[in-house]
């Protein structure tokens, strides 16, 4: 028997049961589908997050209050306020930390801002006038605050696009006081739309002088954020161990176990993304596999059933010479088909699902979320599709072939 007229046999079956062979193959559609959505997802992600990294410049260092995470209890300790004044003049001095180009604070906090009747709820971040060129927030209108409006606690602020949007519509920005915890601060720059920058979306944030928000706005003393530019990326190790150095003399800290703070660099956040991406990967792809199993053993169900309703078929067809490798053949080329079918519906779908999402996250979440297919997770899925296809196949294939011509003949 031909291959051509061997597939032709296995489709005329499959038509001929369409309701039972698509509730056949739906553990393999969801199975191909799931690890489809989540290879993508999980691209999208990295992508995304890779980028934001690279926002931050590949020659700076974070540093953070509390000790480096080291289970779910360490998250608590990046909301201490371990980062005071005194760090911030240490990590400045030139022989303390002599590879460091610039070192500017960062605070942060969700406020709402109004102007004239209109209100929007804001990420206000306060820092020094180094952040306009460290993270590239050129102003588009108006200028940046200067390091004078720092000194004196000026009550000036840089506002994003969307921030302009809600309050001011098409009227000019720049000039105007917006009212923020009850103090008026006067704009003096309007940010173009930038989208996420180093995970945070500037478009809907304002920045001010660290001194005015620190002061009038969040009523902190400490830093949530020390960024450090380091004079090159080859510097970096010797700045990070200069920063270490420098934060334990001023926090009086002998044994690094005890540190409250710790540093991260690109490399760093780079190669912790990765580790995650991987074990997330691998346990999706588990449940996914998980779920292929299970269509696998409803294909052989379902082929078993079709294999004793069509006993006395497969009998005439052996009386009139078909042989044990015909019969063979026939069923297998019906399970892998079956399941070849279920690998292309669930990669279009999971390619469908995965499209929408970019949609959703890039529109609403407002997130710099770019549509990622992975080809390699497509190709290696319907390969996996038709070998769960022949595996759970070649036994109701192999009972149909040995059936006896004579006895299948006299099934009722």
């Amino acid at each position: 028997m031909t291959t051509r007229y061997a597939m032709k046999i296995a489709l005329r079956a499959i038509a001929r049961n369409r309701s039972r062979s698509a509730l056949t193959v739906l553990g393999v559609v969801i199975g191909i589908a799931a690890i489809i959505l989540l290879e993508s997802l999980g691209a999208g992600a990295q992508d995304l997050i890779l980028r934001q990294i690279q926002g931050m410049g590949a020659k700076t260092v974070v540093v953070m209050p509390g000790r480096e995470p080291r289970g779910p209890s360490d998250f608590v300790q990046i909301l201490s306020s371990s980062l005071k004044e005194r760090d911030l003049e240490s990590l400045r001095r030139k022989t303390s930390v002599p590879s460091a180009e610039e070192v500017m604070p960062i605070v942060f906090g969700a406020e709402t801002a109004s102007y004239r009747g209109e209100t929007f709820r804001l990420t206000i971040f306060g820092s020094s006038s180094a952040i306009a060129r460290i993270l590239d927030l050129t102003p588009s209108e108006g200028a940046f605050f200067s390091e004078d409006d720092v000194k004196g606690r000026g009550e000036v602020i840089v506002i994003g696009d969307k921030v302009r949007e809600e309050l001011f519509g098409d009227a000019p920005a720049v000039g105007e006081r917006i009212k923020i915890k009850n103090r008026n601060f006067r704009v003096v720059g309007v940010l173009p739309r930038k989208g996420q920058v180093s995970f945070f979306n500037f478009d809907e944030a304002a920045v001010a002088p660290y001194t005015a928000v620190q002061s009038y706005v969040l009523g902190i003393r400490h830093f949530q954020r020390l960024i450090v530019e380091a004079s090159s990326e080859d510097a970096i190790p010797r700045t990070v161990r200069d920063i270490e150095a420098t934060i334990r003399n001023s926090h009086g800290i002998t044994d690094p176990e005890k540190d409250d703070f710790h540093v991260e660099t690109p490399a760093d956040l780079a190669e912790t993304l990765g580790v995650v991406t991987n074990v997330l990967t691998l346990f999706l792809v588990a449940v996914a596999a998980i779920s292929l199993v299970v269509g696998g053993i409803g294909i052989m169900n379902i082929m078993l059933v079709a294999v004793t309703e069509r006993t006395r078929e497969i009998g005439l067809r052996k009386a009139v010479g078909a042989t044990y490798r015909d019969i063979l053949t026939q069923f297998l080329f019906e399970a892998a088909m079956l399941t070849a079918f279920g690998g292309l519906i669930g990669v279009s779908l999971g390619a469908f699902f995965s499209f929408l999402a970019t949609l959703v996250l890039g529109g609403v979440v407002a997130l710099d979320w770019r549509f990622t297919f992975p080809v390699t997770a497509a190709l290696l899925g319907l390969g996996v599709a038709l070998l769960v296809g022949l595996v759970f196949g070649l036994y109701p294939a192999r009972r149909a072939a040995k059936l006896n011509p004579i006895e299948a003949l006299r099934y009722e």
